[in-house]
């Protein structure tokens, strides 16, 4: 288990679902002026766990941090990485097939945030992100899930490759996109233990994860542009698992 420095979250939604997850939570800062019946699970929340709370002049958030704060900033604890362990057990519990997300050196904390909520949608059990060249649990990713960081395990492991081989050792089989010599998203066997690999912006996925996929899947477009977003393309095909694996009745 590793941990990140202190980090600061600023937004009515992040603030609330750390109360809710019982994170271990330093001081919540609120502006002057904010409506207390629109936080009152907020301040509720925070009586209860004996969190300190401060309200103080909107600048002194501006100060504390960049993301649109809503007038709420909190000084969190490191956020916790998990153990691939943690992922597995997590699907053994709901008794469910596992499903994965490996994200291949992700570098925008915005599309990391955006994957974490899309992934909390589905019921996916967790990410598994590099420990270099990527983006880690920060502030802004906290931000941008909404909240989602505090309900999605994510292990950061040293080698991806390594990793994918440990995972296909344990039954987990592993897709992931590509254009060329692949076929339609929508044909995906999502009903097997599942591990979907997203690319990195820019570079998409290296060709070392590429060479380890079971299976290649394509994204068919038929407009001007040639790929996605990371997060766009990575919430599509979680939702083509869930639709797999909840059809309708």
């Amino acid at each position: 288990m590793t941990e990140e420095t202190p980090e600061i979250i600023g937004g009515k939604n992040p603030v609330l679902e750390a109360l809710r997850a019982k994170r271990d939570i330093n001081k919540i800062w609120i502006a002057e002026g904010v409506q207390k019946k629109g936080i009152a699970e907020l301040l509720q929340l925070a009586k209860d766990q004996k969190v300190l709370v401060q309200f103080v002049p909107k600048k002194k958030i501006d100060g504390l941090t960049d993301t649109n704060h809503q007038g709420i900033a909190a000084a969190v604890a490191a956020y916790r990485y998990a153990e691939l362990e943690e992922l597995f057990s997590k699907a053994q519990d709901k008794q469910e097939d596992p499903f994965f997300l490996i994200l291949d050196e992700l570098e925008d904390p915005h599309n990391l945030g955006s994957i974490m909520r899309t992934a909390d949608a589905v019921g996916a059990h967790g990410l598994i992100i590099p420990q270099r060249r990527a983006v880690g649990l920060t502030g802004v990713v906290a931000k941008s899930s909404t909240g989602a960081i505090e309900h999605v395990p994510v292990v950061r492991v040293n080698n991806l490759s390594q990793t994918v081989d440990e995972l296909k050792k344990r039954g987990v089989w592993i897709a992931g996109t590509d254009a060329k010599e692949s076929v339609d998203y929508r044909r995906m066997d999502a009903t097997l233990p599942l591990a979907v690999i997203i690319g990195s912006e820019g570079k998409g996925m290296s060709r070392i994860l590429r060479d380890k996929c079971d299976f290649l899947y394509q994204l068919p477009m038929v407009g001007h542009v040639t790929s996605l977003n990371a997060s766009v393309a990575a919430s599509l095909l979680m939702y083509e698992v869930y639709r797999k694996r909840h059809p309708l009745g």
